[in-house]
């Protein structure tokens, strides 16, 4: 039969020639269902092209976390006060042998606390009997209005953030949290446009754009004449960070081998972690919230520039009927890893089949409602929303509230970015020995009972609450790391960016969610805690129903998942054999179609034409 087809194709002979010479040296094998992972490790496994791959990918990591912790610092609340009476300069200060910032305090009332002039409000007129030593003026009958001259605002910490140019504060003061909600509303929509469009147009042309729509919004942010038009341009530039986010993962996990994937995905977190510190050093020497909008988005650009060397992911490249150009990627990974020699074994008909069941199985059309459709999906899902939401509401209720510790913003960004590299080291070794499932759930309930062991510490002890804080904000970081790698584990390549958009989506709302629930002090000072404690227990619990995935390679279609981790057989059954490439015609003797032979018959044409030779 061999030499027959060969006859009118000799193409087919020889390809067929190398697999059966293959099969005798060990370099493969189809006597063993084998699939996409088996092929990575014949182009060179994790090689160099995979070190460049990732290193390239995982750069802009270094700036995602500007991106989202940088309304800490654009829009910091500087010292301020209401702005004296205009005519405020005609006293003379001389007779009342004070300094200035003792002569404001006859126009400035001081705060509850005693400790500070008031934020909001002065004095209707001048209590000039204030400035004379051991006065006993009542200080509750003294009429005050609001700040009607606008705030002066101090230029130590700070030298202009959104809130003091535009005056966020007062009555205005929850339009500078609305920032970081309208942005967190961006990534959350982005996440939605995103995932979906990038199972339709792959991961690298979704990841490339979104480079550039940061670096074009980005910037034009740190132009903005008005708080609506920046609140505008920071909503798009959250969409364009849920883009490279998601599909930077998904490349990144695409391309690497399943014994690598652990140690690559939390090497990789460690960029978004030191990316935390580098926020801080730009933010003290920048102190300008305008320039560092602009330099944290500026380098995106360069991340443009040559994000058109990635290579678009080959299993979606398969699964999208476009072979050819899978198989040139391959090509090109095998010879970048120096194993040319694998280009002439490397065909279609290889290609197929190893991923017949795969190509079958995307025939099919999926959307969101596939992710629920069947019991594992639907198992995977819910418990993934909820560790998903819990883990990003816990982080970023911490992480966005740093002038709370009552110490230097930028020392705590720095501490709150350095905890982060023990946690994660800690995370490495339990995703590598205990696996996904202990570890996702372990870091929850760590993180959990960290926030509710500061519930019990007196506020005087500040430096044990901030200790506290960077550790719960250091396994929450941990917990983050394990899902990013997890979810790509569990989810599909047929619809795994579908599901990462989907599971992210339930992230931005809890940290949509999260600034809000820190207002729950002013009800009772614990609340916030016990409400991000109690949410983090509750996603330990769910993380516990998620199968292990620790090295097992990727699934590829929803059947795979159902077969693996259901105890139900799956709804579609799909044939054992092994599908090659479709429509090939033969000359002489009519046409022959190699779709319908199975994986047994093309054994037996090879043995065949071995036993010829």
């Amino acid at each position: 039969m061999l030499l027959l087809l060969g006859s009118s194709h000799p193409e087919v002979l020889q390809n067929s020639w190398s697999f059966t010479v293959g099969l005798l040296l060990g370099t493969s094998s189809v006597d063993k269902k084998m699939g996409f992972a088996d092929l990575l490790e014949e182009v060179g496994g994790f090689g160099r092209y995979q070190w460049l791959h990732v290193t390239l990918i995982s750069l802009p990591g270094l700036l995602m976390a500007s991106q989202n912790l940088l309304n800490n610092f654009v829009s910091g609340i500087p010292a301020h006060h209401c702005s004296l009476p205009a005519n405020h300069s005609h006293y003379n200060l001389s007779q009342y042998q004070v300094e200035e910032k003792e002569f404001i305090k006859a126009f400035i009332p001081m705060d509850s606390s005693g400790t500070r002039l008031d934020r909001c409000k002065r004095y209707v007129e001048p209590q000039w009997q204030l400035l004379v030593p051991n006065n006993t003026a009542n200080l509750s009958q003294l009429q005050t209005e609001e700040c009607l001259d606008g705030w002066t605002f101090d230029k130590t910490e700070f030298l202009a953030t959104t809130v003091s140019e535009w005056q966020l504060v007062c009555s205005l003061r929850p339009l500078k949290q609305m920032i970081q909600t309208i942005y967190m509303a961006g990534v959350l929509t982005g996440a939605i446009i995103f995932g979906g469009l990038s199972d339709r147009f792959g991961r690298r042309s979704i990841l490339i754009w979104s480079y550039l729509q940061l670096g074009i919004l980005g910037c034009s942010s740190a132009l903005s004449p008005s708080y609506t038009a920046y609140c505008i341009f920071r909503f798009l530039s959250g969409m364009a960070v849920s883009g490279i986010i998601l599909n930077g993962v998904s490349l990144k996990v695409e391309w690497i081998p399943t014994k690598e994937r652990t140690l690559v995905g939390t090497l990789s977190s460690f960029f978004f972690t030191f990316g935390q510190m580098v926020l801080a050093g730009l933010a003290y020497w920048l102190r300008d919230w305008r320039k560092l909008q602009l330099v944290a988005c500026a380098p995106m650009f360069l991340f443009f520039s040559y994000s058109w060397w990635y290579v678009e992911s080959a299993r979606w490249l398969v699964l999208n009927r476009r072979s050819e150009e899978a198989l040139k990627s391959l090509h090109r990974v095998a010879r970048i890893n120096g194993k040319p020699e694998v280009v002439d074994k490397l065909t279609l008909e290889v290609l197929h089949s190893h991923m017949s069941k795969e190509i079958e199985s995307s025939r099919s059309t999926f959307t969101a409602y596939d992710l629920l459709r069947t019991r594992g999906m639907r198992r995977i899902s819910i418990c993934l929303v909820a560790v998903w939401f819990s883990t990003s509401f816990a982080y970023y209720g911490l992480a966005m509230d740093l002038q709370k510790f009552g110490v230097s913003i930028y020392q705590i960004q720095i501490i709150f970015g350095a905890v982060d590299f023990p946690a994660k080291l800690v995370a490495l070794g339990m995703l590598t020995y205990l696996g996904r499932r202990v570890s996702q759930a372990t870091c929850l309930f760590l993180s959990a009972l960290i926030i509710f062991a500061n519930i019990f510490v007196p506020t005087e002890m500040q430096t044990i609450r901030t200790t506290l804080a960077c550790l719960g904000k250091g396994f929450t970081s941990a917990s983050f790391t394990t899902v990013y790698l997890y979810t790509g584990e569990l989810y599909p390549t047929i619809i795994r960016q579908t599901g990462m958009g989907f599971v992210s989506t339930m992230a931005r709302l809890g940290s949509m969610a999260a600034p809000a629930v820190l207002m729950l002090d002013e009800v009772f000072p614990a609340l916030p805690s016990m409400v991000y404690g109690g949410s983090a227990v509750l996603a330990a619990c769910f993380a516990c129903f998620l199968p292990e995935t620790l090295n097992m390679p990727l699934p590829d279609t929803i059947e795979d998942v159902e077969e693996r981790w259901s105890r139900t057989s799956p709804t579609l059954q799909i044939a054992e054999g092994v599908s090659l490439k479709e429509g090939m015609d033969f000359a002489g003797g009519g046409a022959v179609s190699t779709e319908d032979c199975p994986l047994k018959e093309l054994k037996e044409a090879e043995g065949t034409g071995l036993n010829a030779l």
